[in-house]
């Protein structure tokens, strides 16, 4: 069952003393329905140190609460990270806040201040409720794209975290995550209420991400469907951009968070680029690789030029804007996040490793099965009218 942020409040009151008595941490996890959000709450819950976890959510599903265990309870609530009040009754008695929600646009379909006042707005109500509550550890989920490219397309070739990037950064979304992740950095070090301890915060990168409910995957095997099996492309051959496998972005999380409180001195203030042993970094190959590993009809097509698409970005822009408000198409591609998929960005770090052994929970050909076996539940029902809308949509 969803709570209510009141009937949370006073189940809070009631855990926070026994958590802290017998040693076990309650976490909160805030997007926790998320598409990586919930295999954090899913990993979350399988470890014996964590009594209880709760996920704090604008879209709850109660579904989740399906993972809990013999020792760990997992609690979904809904709540707006935008709401201040909510929030703060909602984190009662938490330990650890592992943050993750945001508004993730790359097409630019929602506007500028509303992604704004969720991803970064809501991240300083995280900020400062940690403090008055005496929250001591964050761990907080950002995004490749808050680094680049930047608006003048420079590559970064097989960078790390230390790697000098500089510019305006192209994609609107990657604005409020670089915000966001200057709030978090700022925080660090800051003294929490009444006990005199301070906020001990690490960052997270997450880049290309693909598995179980990883929506684009579907979209691109329906659209290659529509266009006989064939799965064309945009980004040039030699452009690199990193790939890993959600359950093993969530495992970095989990061990991210369990060592910031183990071991706050080195994690503390630190950035972390999540990665695993996905094969390559040509994005369009492990798209063709995933896509065919669950049909092995779908076959990997041409690239598509870039004038080409350019064209047709502003073609479509012209025909909205004339026909506007009698013809409101699906959401295009549009020209920042073309830019950004045709530039090279990708790194090479073990940084992770170092620092609190993380290794991916889950092999390549583990991953790859996984979202065959997802995409093939997905799509199997699929019939030749979502096909066909499919190709009128493309």
């Amino acid at each position: 069952m969803v709570r209510s942020w009141q009937q949370l409040s006073r189940y809070s009151s009631t855990t926070k003393t026994s958590s802290k008595m017998d040693g076990a941490w309650v976490y909160l996890v805030t997007g926790g329905c998320g598409f990586i959000g919930e295999k954090i709450v899913e990993l979350l819950a399988q470890q014996d140190y964590v009594k209880e976890v709760r996920v704090f959510d604008s879209v709850p599903r109660e579904e989740l609460e399906k993972f809990t265990t013999a020792t760990t309870h997992v609690t979904v609530m809904k709540g707006d990270i935008r709401d201040y009040n909510l929030l703060l009754a909602a984190m009662q008695g938490a330990h650890v806040v592992i943050h993750t929600a945001a508004i993730v646009d790359y097409g630019n379909t929602v506007p500028f201040w509303e992604m704004r006042a969720v991803n970064v707005g809501g991240t300083e109500n995280v900020l400062r409720a940690c403090c008055v509550l005496n929250i001591p550890y964050v761990v907080y989920t950002s995004s490749i794209a808050a680094v680049g490219p930047n608006t003048s397309h420079e590559p970064m070739f097989r960078g790390n975290e230390d790697t000098k990037y500089s510019g305006e950064v192209e994609l609107p979304y990657g604005k409020t995550k670089a915000m966001a992740e200057k709030l978090v950095a700022e925080a660090n070090g800051r003294k929490v209420q009444n006990n005199g301890g301070k906020l001990a915060t690490c960052i997270i990168r997450a880049n290309t991400v693909y598995g179980e409910k990883a929506t684009f995957l579907k979209d691109l095997y329906l659209l290659a469907k529509a266009r006989n099996s064939v799965l064309n492309y945009l980004e040039p051959e030699n452009t690199e951009r990193n790939c890993t496998y959600v359950g093993n972005v969530a495992w970095m999380h989990v061990l991210a968070a369990r060592n910031l409180q183990l071991k706050p001195d080195l994690l503390a203030g630190q950035v972390y680029y999540s990665y695993d042993d996905t094969p390559t970094r040509k994005g369009f190959l492990i798209r063709h690789q995933l896509l065919s590993s669950m049909d092995p009809s779908v076959r990997l097509g041409s690239r598509i030029p870039y004038w080409k698409m350019w064209l047709i970005i502003h073609l479509h822009r012209i025909i909205k804007v004339l026909l506007y408000p009698f013809w409101k198409p699906q959401p295009f591609l549009n020209l920042p996040l073309l830019n950004t998929i045709v530039t090279t960005f990708s790194y090479e770090t073990d940084k992770a490793s170092r620092h609190f052994g993380y290794k991916p929970l889950f092999s390549w050909a583990e991953s790859k099965q996984r979202t065959a076996q997802w995409l093939k539940a997905t799509t199997g029902n699929m019939g030749s009218h979502q096909a066909q809308a499919a190709k009128q949509d493309g």
